[in-house]
């Protein structure tokens, strides 16, 4: 077996500063040689539009491309000749997150206050989104499903995908069948940092949409952030994260393969396992080795756990915990003993989805179990949320304020708006004071 290096590895409490900054630091918008290249493509679409996509396809991509946008024909023909085994796997995974999401579908709510005024708040579809779906390395139709069904179930009117194009000028064929399963409207092989910058600003083949969801790389999830002031996003979605907390309950065997199932993703991905259990960090650590020598990846893998990979031990399941919420994670697998399950649960506060049981395992949820694969990364999870139909809708208010509602609150929001020094807003609502 060849030798393993990870990047962390010890007891919690003894972390050094340098093990901190390698655990914790996960952002790629600290590289500085990311955030450039990406501020110049954005650039160049904004200046350019399809003509630097044209371009950014021979550079990056290796193909000159006939036509950004791929004819909705070529989708529903790769759905037709998709593998039958495929494609039933594919739509039981577009019915379980149909069906999940639909459950989870924001609701308009009236409230009455104790002045008698009805506020009302009502979530409403946004009139386009875009998708987008990761290729290179591998294709993610699951990417496709996760961000389209949502979107369809919320009631968006125009749902558009962009996806890097493959030798032959277009997205990989399971991606267009993905689409077509999941009603994707329009489809364009444009990828990467220039797909996320077409999204945002519009070109004269590419629509601008309200939103843009979706995984991708370190330049995908970078080129997100710089055009958030734009267009809405729904997280910081960079490379993927994998944190399992476990005690001697676990079987390391499996710990070990969910990690390197993460890990084979991407050279930067970050896998952690953080245990109390001693004898299971050696156990797992133990394990890793042969699966690597063993996995068709695994020069990825070894990148990943070289740069971003950790086993720790912790004084505690509590120690556990509290780094765990302090790292947060964007997948978390939960394996400890059942009588204490419940309550590691409800401690665990910052994670994009939380796996629960060992035979929970993450790529169950990355590929059919119904909720999303869409995740926040690099420590994002504190405050957003994984994507779901709360990311395609926004919300209207509206303010129902009946003339004893106004009598009830004029004089009060008169002396609020005279102590701000507004004596317009004072009079307006001191005119209905009698009324």
């Amino acid at each position: 077996m060849s030798p393993l290096d990870l990047a962390v590895r010890g007891r919690v409490d003894a972390l050094t500063a340098r093990d901190r900054a390698v655990l914790f630091d996960r952002s790629t918008s600290s590289d500085p040689a990311i955030r450039d290249r990406t501020a110049a493509i954005i650039a160049r679409v904004r200046a350019d539009g399809d003509a630097a996509l044209r371009e950014f396809a021979a550079t990056f991509d290796g193909v000159t491309l006939d036509a950004l946008e791929v004819p909705r024909t070529a989708c529903t023909a790769a759905l037709d000749a998709l593998d039958p085994a495929l494609r039933r796997a594919m739509e039981r995974t577009a019915a379980n997150v149909r069906d999940v999401h639909a459950a989870f579908r924001p609701v308009a709510t009236e409230v009455t206050t104790a002045d008698g005024a009805v506020i009302g708040r009502r979530p409403d579809p946004l009139a386009r989104v875009g998708v987008y779906a990761p290729g290179g390395r591998a294709a993610y139709p699951s990417s496709v499903l996760m961000g389209a069904v949502p979107a369809r179930v919320a009631g968006v009117g125009e749902v558009i995908l962009c996806s890097p194009p493959g030798p032959d000028g277009r997205p990989s064929a399971v991606v267009l069948a993905a689409a077509a399963l999941a009603g994707v409207d329009r489809v364009f092989a444009v990828g990467g940092a220039g797909a996320v910058a077409a999204m945002a600003m519009g070109t004269a083949t590419v629509p601008a949409v309200d939103r843009i969801v979706g995984p991708g790389n370190a330049y995908v999830a970078e080129a997100k952030a710089q055009v958030a002031s734009l267009v809405a996003i729904d997280s910081p979605a960079g490379p993927s994260e994998l944190l399992v907390l476990a005690d001697e309950s676990a079987d390391p065997g499996v710990l070990a393969r969910e990690l390197l199932a993460q890990a084979e993703h991407d050279p930067l991905a970050a896998v952690v396992l953080v245990t109390p259990s001693a004898a299971l960090a050696a156990a797992v650590e133990a394990a890793l080795p042969a699966l690597v020598d063993a996995a068709p990846r695994a020069a990825i893998i070894r990148t990943a756990l070289g740069a971003r990979g950790a086993v720790l031990v912790a004084e505690s399941l509590g120690e556990a915990v509290a780094l765990s919420n302090a790292w947060a994670p964007e997948h978390l697998l939960l394996v400890v003993r059942p009588e204490v399950e419940a309550a590691t649960l409800a401690a665990l506060r910052n994670a994009g989805t939380i796996f629960v049981g060992q035979s929970a395992s993450v790529a169950f949820g990355d590929y059919m179990s119904g909720a999303n694969h869409v995740l926040p990364t690099g420590g994002a999870a504190r405050a957003y949320s994984g994507l779901s139909t709360l990311d395609f809708v926004r919300w209207t208010t509206w303010q129902r304020i009946g003339p004893s509602a106004a009598r009830a609150m004029a004089a009060d929001v008169g002396r609020f708006a005279d102590a701000e020094g507004l004596p317009g807003h004072a009079a307006a609502a001191r005119q209905w004071e009698g009324a």
